[in-house]
């Protein structure tokens, strides 16, 4: 099962676009070492219709039964992260590519970050379709509103007090971004900190898209 679910999830990835046909080996060992899984074998499964979130579930529950993260919600949201990364390009990368697309049109660059951050799971599609939506009129005209789906409402300050924990995802390492890593640092002390970064996603375009919208 391990190894059939590595297999699909590096399929997605080259399926989508984000990781490039010749990184398939390269993908699979990443993802390997991950799940602290010293041997591989190249069974043979279904590649054509590949579910992202059973094969998340797949493999988060193996990294439960290992011993990998604890069974919950926020253990399993930043493990699948860091599971998501090792399909990802390097942020510079991404960068260049959303440069060369804005020089298209702020229009194209945001179709470009936006389907990026669907594929990555950055932005988890499979929960908003469980969001609850309607509608109300208003003065103003209509009002969208909503409520997210149970798993989708997980704290968010549960998920940045865990990240020092999760010896998994960073070692002794804090993360920041603005700058020089600091051992005595944990991500929640840095004001900067945003679990985007988590998905090895750059901040700088996160800017550029912002200056984007607004000038659409």
């Amino acid at each position: 099962m391990l190894y059939e679910s590595i297999k699909k999830l590096v399929q997605y990835g080259i399926d989508t676009g984000i990781t490039p046909e010749s990184e398939r080996i390269y993908t699979t060992n990443l993802l390997l070492d991950v799940m602290k899984e010293d041997d591989y074998e190249d069974v043979d499964c279904d590649l054509d219709h590949i579910v992202l979130e059973d094969v998340l579930a797949d493999l988060l529950d193996e990294a439960v039964k290992r011993g990998i993260i604890e069974d919950s919600i926020t253990y399993r949201d930043l493990f699948d992260t860091r599971l998501m990364n090792c399909l990802m390009p390097r942020p510079a990368q991404i960068q260049e590519k959303f440069w060369k697309e804005y020089e298209k049109s702020p229009e194209a660059a945001t179709a470009y970050y936006y389907k990026l951050s669907q594929d990555s799971d950055y932005i988890r599609r499979y929960r908003i379709k469980k969001d609850r939506k309607w509608t109300v009129e208003t003065q103003y005209g209509t009002l969208q509103a909503g409520e997210g789906s149970e798993g989708y409402r997980c704290c968010r300050e549960s998920k940045i007090r865990l990240l020092s924990k999760m010896s998994a995802l960073y070692g002794k390492r804090g993360i920041c971004r603005t700058d020089k890593p600091s051992r005595k640092r944990k991500p929640q002390d840095h004001p900067d900190h945003d679990p985007g970064q988590e998905m090895g996603l750059p901040v700088f375009p996160v800017c550029l898209l912002q200056r984007a919208l607004y000038r659409i």
